[in-house]
C-alpha cells in the first residue's frame, strides 16, 4: 500500500516526518496522514514526494513489477519499525 511504502522509504531515508512535510511544503499533520492511510496525495504531490526521496512515482504507488520489468531498482529498505498503537484517551 502507498502509506506503507511511503513511510519505508522515508524511514530508509533517515528523514522525519517534520522534514519530509517541510521539504514538500505542507503541514505535518497533513503529511501523517499520508503515513496513516487516511489521505492519499494528488499526482503534483506525489511527483514531489518521489522527487525529495529519488524514487520513481512507481516506487510509492508499489508498482514493483513494473519497474522490475523495465530493470529498474530501487535502493530502499522496506524493513522499517512497527507502528505504534494509536492511543485511546479514557473517557
Amino acid at each position: 500500500m502507498f502509506n506503507d511504502r511511503l513511510r519505508s522509504t522515508r524511514i530508509s531515508r533517515g528523514v522525519t516526518q517534520q522534514k519530509t512535510a517541510d521539504a514538500v511544503g505542507m503541514a505535518l499533520r497533513h503529511y501523517q496522514k499520508y503515513e496513516s492511510g487516511e489521505i492519499e496525495p494528488d499526482l503534483r504531490r506525489l511527483v514531489t514526494l518521489a522527487d525529495f526521496f529519488n524514487v520513481p512515482t512507481d516506487f510509492l504507488l508499489c508498482r514493483d513489477d513494473y519497474l522490475k520489468a523495465l530493470g529498474v531498482s530501487v535502493d530502499v529498505s522496506l524493513e522499517c519499525p512497527p507502528r505504534r498503537p494509536k492511543s485511546r484517551k479514557h473517557q
